[in-house]
């Protein structure tokens, strides 16, 4: 049984200093930020460049290069509704450290995204959505039948996507936290793979409570099947969560230093 996979979010173009750097080129915030995440143990890095418009294409491969060429060993998840931007990321990319993915696809606008990732032999997220928040879990599954179609007529192994039936805020949608546990549970029962933006959850939330939230719910989550999440791995009771969880269901063997691992 493969390990839990964590992708750091951490570059994201929402951040100021992020997004500064982006426009700039300034190579040294965004490997101080990649750095903090590796040796916190994120095993992805997430690259969000946003939309990026108007220097898409150019940007894409330029944050690809700089991140490989300083972290070797570190795949990289490709973040931007750019398929442009994206395509050229994908490129650029070196693949001795792995596969990257595609953030991301879902069964409505993005559903373009699957064709991308069987061109290049891609990872993908697939997000269980169309249209905003699906209502229920008649839906989530559905769209990611959906979604699972086109892989499928595109030729796009099943393995090769990391479904995501959407994780929504708890302050706000409490009532909504077990429904999105449950379809877990359903797309794991189908047998694939599975992941989910943990911030989402603890989103609005203060800021002291947010790292218990996400840590709590990825508990909850993967034990309904959960095998990857988009964290802040500079949470650390949060990643001992995870090391713990490996632990316990048998995807790492037990010794009494594994959370030095």
């Amino acid at each position: 049984m493969a390990r839990f996979i964590t992708i750091g979010e951490r570059i994201h173009v929402i951040s100021p200093t992020i997004r500064q750097a982006l426009q700039e080129r300034n190579p040294k915030p965004i490997i101080d930020r990649a750095r903090e995440q590796v040796e916190a143990g994120a095993n992805y890095l997430d690259v969000n460049i946003g939309p990026a418009d108007r220097d898409g294409e150019e940007l894409m491969p330029w944050v690809v290069k700089l991140l490989q060429q300083e972290f070797p060993n570190t795949p990289l998840c490709l973040d931007t509704t750019n398929t442009k931007a994206l395509e050229a990321g994908i490129k650029a990319y070196d693949r001795k450290a792995g596969k990257p993915i595609i953030n991301s696809a879902d069964a409505g606008s993005r559903i373009g995204m699957i064709d991308l990732a069987a061109e290049y032999d891609a990872m993908v997220i697939g997000l269980c959505a169309k249209e905003g928040i699906p209502r229920d879990n008649d839906e989530r599954i559905q769209y990611c039948t959906e979604i699972l179609d086109r892989a499928m007529t595109a030729g796009l192994d099943p393995e090769n996507i990391l479904f995501d039936p959407l994780f929504v805020v708890v302050k706000g949608m409490q009532d909504k936290q077990q429904e999105v546990l449950e379809a877990l549970r359903q797309i794991t029962e189908m047998g694939f793979n599975t992941t989910g933006g943990l911030s989402n959850v603890s989103n609005g939330c203060p800021k002291e409570l947010r790292g218990l939230i996400e840590a709590t719910f990825c508990a909850m989550a993967i034990q309904c099947g959960l095998t990857s999440a988009i964290v802040n791995p500079c949470n650390k009771m949060l990643m001992d969560i995870i090391k713990t969880a490996d632990v316990i269901k048998g995807r790492n063997l037990y010794c009494d230093s594994y959370l030095e691992l």
